[in-house]
C-alpha cells in the first residue's frame, strides 16, 4: 500500500491514550487502532475510532501482523494498560522499536514484576500468590506482620486492592478478588498478597528510547484509607525536581525499567518511599491515566503524549534535546481526583456547578467522569471517583483554597434520578 504519511499504530487506546493520536498527527502521522478484544472494554472511556485510518479488531497474532504490514508502520504502542503484551508482540514480529517479549508478563503481572526487581537487587515488598485463598491466610499469619496488602495480578486503578488487618481480612479480601474479573474482563485466577510498605507514594512518569529517558514528573500522592481498607486517591502533588525524593525516586525507577527490559515509550511508575528506600508498587509501560498535555506543558514544560510521539517519530530530536534530561516545575500544581458517598442515576450534568469549578482560579480543566444514564457509587478506587480536576497556581495557598470549595460543590455536579445515601 503505497502512502506519503508515516503511519503509527496504537493498541487498546482508551481513557488517556485519547491524547496520543493529536500528537502523532501534529508530527505527521496517520495512525490505525488495534483492539485487543472483540468489543471494546466497558469499563473504561471508549477509543474515539473516527481518529485511526483502521481499528483492526485483534483474533489472531499472524493475521493481525499481517494486516498491519500493509500500512508499513513505523511504530506500535500501547494506548493503555491492557494494550501492553499485544504491543509488544506486534512491534517485535513487525521488526520495529520494541521492549520485546521475553520481559512482556512482568510487565503486567504484579507478581512477576517485583520478582524480576528482587532478582536485580532492588527494594521491594515480600509477596506470594495464590489461587486458594487459606493459603494466602497461612502466607500472611507466616509473615507474622499486619497490615498486609490483597491485590488481583494484572488489574489496574486500584481494582480489587485491600489493605488487610487481620487473617479473616485477608481470606474475605482473596476470595472477592477471585470471585471477580478485573477491570479488563479478564478472570482472576490467582490473588496476591503482599507485605504494606510503609511510607509516602509517589508517581515517576517517563519517556524512554533506546534506553535513554526523560523524566516527566514526580508526584506525591495524598490517599485516603477507608474503614473497609480500600485506599482511594484524593490528589497528586507536583514536586521540584531538586525536592526530595525526586532524585532517589529517578534513580530507583530507572533501574526498575532497566531491570523489566523498558527501553521505549512512556512509563507510569508508583512508589513507596520506606524506611529502607523506594520501593515499587507498580509501573506501567503507558502513559499516566491523569496525564493532560496542556496542563503539564504548563507546570512542567513537556508532557508524556507530546514525547512519546517525538521519542517514535522523531527519534534523533527525542535523543538530543529530551534524553537523559527531566522536567522542571514552572508552578504549583495538583491533580484532584474527587469521591463521592452518592449512589444512583445520572439524570443530568448541572452545567452551573460545572462552571463554578471551572471558573476557580487555580483550575486548568477537568474531565467529568459520568454522564446521563451512568450510575454513580461510593467511591472505592480510582475508577469509581467522579471529578478529575488540574490546578495549578503561583502558590499553594491558592490550590488549597481552591480545592477546598470544589469539595463543597462536587457532589452538586450531577443529578440523580434515583439516590441514596452510601456509607464507605
Amino acid at each position: 500500500m503505497s502512502q506519503l504519511r508515516p503511519v503509527a499504530v496504537l493498541v487498546d487506546a482508551y481513557t488517556s491514550g485519547g491524547y496520543l493520536p493529536p500528537e502523532f498527527t501534529a508530527l505527521g502521522a496517520d495512525l490505525v487502532h488495534v483492539q485487543s478484544t472483540p468489543g471494546l472494554m466497558p469499563s473504561m472511556p471508549a477509543p474515539d475510532l473516527t481518529v485511526y485510518r483502521a481499528n483492526i479488531v485483534h483474533e489472531d497474532l499472524d493475521r493481525t501482523v499481517a494486516e498491519l504490514a500493509r500500512y508499513a508502520p513505523v511504530c506500535v504502542l500501547a494506548g493503555q494498560e491492557p494494550g501492553v503484551l499485544l504491543a509488544d508482540r506486534l512491534s517485535e514480529r513487525l521488526g520495529l522499536a520494541t521492549n520485546g517479549t521475553e520481559l512482556s508478563e512482568a510487565r503486567r503481572n504484579k507478581y512477576r514484576m517485583i520478582e524480576v526487581l528482587r532478582a536485580a537487587g532492588l527494594h521491594c515488598a515480600d509477596q506470594f500468590k495464590s489461587g486458594d485463598p487459606q493459603a494466602l491466610v497461612d502466607w500472611a499469619q507466616r509473615a507474622g506482620r499486619y497490615p498486609v496488602v490483597v491485590k488481583p495480578l494484572d488489574s489496574a486503578a486500584g481494582d480489587g486492592v485491600v489493605v488487610c488487618a487481620d487473617a479473616e481480612q485477608v481470606r474475605s479480601a482473596a476470595k472477592a478478588v477471585l470471585d471477580t474479573e478485573t477491570i479488563y474482563g479478564s478472570p482472576n485466577r490467582e490473588a496476591l498478597v503482599q507485605s504494606y510498605l510503609e511510607g509516602t507514594e509517589y508517581v515517576v512518569d517517563m519517556v524512554s528510547h533506546e534506553g535513554r529517558r526523560y523524566v516527566c514528573g514526580v508526584w506525591e500522592y495524598q490517599k485516603r484509607l477507608l474503614p473497609s481498607g480500600r485506599n482511594i486517591y484524593d490528589r497528586e502533588r507536583l514536586l521540584s525536581p531538586a525536592e526530595p525524593p525526586a532524585a532517589e525516586l529517578t534513580d530507583y525507577v530507572d533501574r526498575a525499567l532497566a531491570a523489566l527490559g523498558v527501553r521505549h515509550g512512556p512509563s507510569h511508575a508508583e512508589v513507596i518511599v520506606t524506611a529502607d528506600g523506594p520501593a515499587l508498587v507498580e509501573v506501567g509501560s503507558r502513559i499516566a491515566g491523569n496525564m493532560h498535555p496542556g496542563f503539564h506543558d504548563r507546570c512542567t514544560g513537556a508532557n508524556q503524549a507530546t514525547l512519546s510521539a517525538l521519542a517514535y517519530l522523531r527519534p534523533e530530536r527525542f535523543a538530543a534535546e529530551y534524553a537523559g534530561r527531566g522536567y522542571h516545575k514552572f508552578e504549583e500544581a495538583v491533580c484532584c481526583t474527587t469521591s463521592t458517598t452518592l449512589s444512583g442515576v445520572v439524570e443530568s450534568v448541572d452545567e452551573r456547578a460545572v462552571r463554578r469549578i471551572a471558573g476557580l482560579e487555580s483550575v486548568f480543566g477537568l474531565n467529568l467522569k459520568l454522564g446521563p444514564g451512568d450510575r454513580i457509587r461510593p467511591t472505592v478506587d480510582l475508577y469509581s471517583s467522579t471529578l478529575r480536576i488540574f490546578q495549578c497556581a503561583g502558590t499553594a495557598d491558592a490550590i488549597h483554597r481552591d480545592h477546598r470549595r470544589i469539595e463543597e460543590l462536587k457532589d452538586q455536579v450531577y443529578r440523580l434520578s434515583d439516590t441514596e445515601s452510601g456509607e464507605r
